[in-house]
């Protein structure tokens, strides 16, 4: 099966169903961010999604989390940046690869000039733009002559086969293991939560999400019909001619393609200016997560800790560059928009998502247990394998069946391997206390300071410790036989 949707190509069984699955992950994620993470985070007021890390575990482990958001962040600018460079590509009639430098010398541009006030307020009018536009170009779509009736090719073979397209029961797994890594996967991408933790409020930053919940099943309704739409029309009558998109290998520019060729131009120019806006404020964000990060988390708490405000300012700028720069070079080796998003999801879902669900809703978790996850973890994942991207499996899980030559798995990899990582956290985390507490390891070992301290009042007033802690401090902190209180775990690590 072959579908063309929101610039994307999808192949073998996936058509309208990968479709449909982008848009409810979307939902999903600021769904589940709203209400499980949102709160917690800004209530705390933490500046970047590494920073309870940092307080729990120190620098030296929260300095090796960091890396793989900075990778997810540079894969999500390059993501967009093809997105953007498609669009550019059909507006100037320019080489893909020049239209590809020249947005992202304009997004870097005015992100170093905006930062992120100017960023947010062109988000809302970008949006806007994106709304209104997409929306406007339905109607010509649908009613254009070179098209047939997109119910009619629906479940018949007319042009391609039909774009509803089917779930086979040997993939309903491998569907549900791809909506759960690009659902929850995103919610541990930074991008997302810096648009939360600058919220005036923590009721703020939970309706906010919840309104792009809302907001995402209108805008999602538009692709899905062009992609409809392109897979119903006979190229030959228009004037891109045949071969169509699909047999040139030219899905990353289907939504302008068929914005150019089968509306008018005064809606074409509309249309495809509005996606470029949109794609163009999805880069700004990438770029301002990926250096908040290593600014906030890297630089100014490892590196530089005496950093004034100008060279931090500096450090801002020529971070935005480089990871533009680099973000830029990676759309060199894929032409995927939808690769690139599923290889920066893996790595958030597999990694840093049972990592901050540990950190910030078990209290148990501790430094030993986020390494034994990190390695495992790690491990696991590069063991069950990604053909995609040439890593071989070897690790097989029930239902992998040998096809051409290569193994493929059809069990839940993704998802096996998070919840392994969130399980070998917490184990880990559990036996490590258990052992410094009692005794089983020396205290000189003891790097992550997860051992309870004991502190000893002066003579004379134990009684007077033990009636206080009676009185309303039991839920903070334990006592022992002989009334001295014991202070609670120590979350920062020193």
């Amino acid at each position: 099966m072959k579908l063309f949707l929101k610039g994307r190509y999808f192949q073998d069984d996936e058509t309208l169903i990968s479709g449909v699955k982008l848009w409810l992950l979307t939902q999903l994620q600021s769904s589940a961010g709203g209400l499980f993470f949102a709160k917690p985070m800004r209530e705390k007021k933490y500046i970047t999604m590494m920073d309870p890390f940092q307080i729990k575990y120190g620098k030296l482990l929260s300095a090796v989390l960091v890396l793989p958001c900075l990778m997810i962040d540079v894969l999500w600018v390059s993501c967009t940046l093809l997105g953007l460079g498609a669009t550019m590509t059909v507006i100037l009639d320019l080489p893909f690869a020049y239209s590809v430098w020249i947005s992202s010398a304009v997004a870097i541009i005015y992100t170093l000039l905006g930062g992120l006030y100017s960023v947010a307020y062109t988000d809302v009018i970008q949006l806007a733009l994106a709304f209104i536009s997409l929306w406007l170009c339905v109607p010509f779509l649908l009613l254009n002559n070179t098209s047939l009736s997109i119910a009619q090719t629906a479940f018949n073979h007319t042009f391609q086969d039909p774009w509803v397209g089917s779930l086979d029961k040997d993939s309903v797994w491998r569907w549900l293991d791809d909506f759960l890594m690009l659902g929850l996967g995103s919610v541990s991408f930074q991008s997302f939560h810096q648009r939360t933790l600058s919220a005036s409020s923590c009721v703020t930053a939970q309706l906010t999400c919840y309104a792009a919940a809302i907001l995402i099943a209108i805008l999602g309704i538009p692709p899905v019909l062009v992609g409809a739409v392109a897979a119903s029309t006979d190229w030959n009558l228009t004037q891109y001619g045949l071969p169509p998109p699909y047999a040139r290998n030219e899905h990353s520019f289907i939504l302008p393609l068929t914005l150019q060729n089968l509306t008018p131009s005064y809606i074409s120019i509309i249309g495809i200016g509005a996606v470029a806006a949109a794609v163009m404020s999805s880069t700004d964000s990438g770029l301002l997560s990926a250096t908040s990060i290593f600014s906030s988390n890297i630089y100014k708490n490892i590196l530089r800790k005496q950093a004034s405000d100008f060279e931090m300012k500096w450090v801002i700028r020529i971070t935005v560059v480089v990871v533009g720069l680099v973000g830029t070079s990676i759309t060199l080796h894929s032409i995927s928009t939808l690769f690139l998003w599923i290889l920066a999801a893996d790595i958030s879902y597999t990694l840093i998502f049972p990592h901050l669900v540990a950190v910030l809703f078990f209290k148990v978790t501790n430094g030993y247990g986020a390494t034994a996850g990190y390695i495992v973890g790690i491990t696991v994942r590069i063991l069950l394998g990604e053909n995609d991207i040439g890593l071989p499996v070897i690790l097989q899980l029930p239902g992998c069946t040998m096809e051409n030559g290569i193994y493929v798995q059809r069990a839940p990899v993704r998802t096996s391997s998070m919840v392994l990582t969130l399980i070998t956290i917490l184990f880990f985390s559990v036996v490590a206390s258990l052992m410094f507490n009692y005794g089983l390891l020396p205290e000189r070992l003891d790097v992550f300071k997860v051992k309870h301290r004991v502190t000893v009042p002066p003579v004379g007033t134990v009684g007077q410790n033990h009636k206080d802690e009676g009185d309303g401090g039991g839920d903070d902190c334990h006592e022992n036989s002989q009334g001295v209180p014991l202070q609670p775990l120590l979350q920062n690590g020193s």
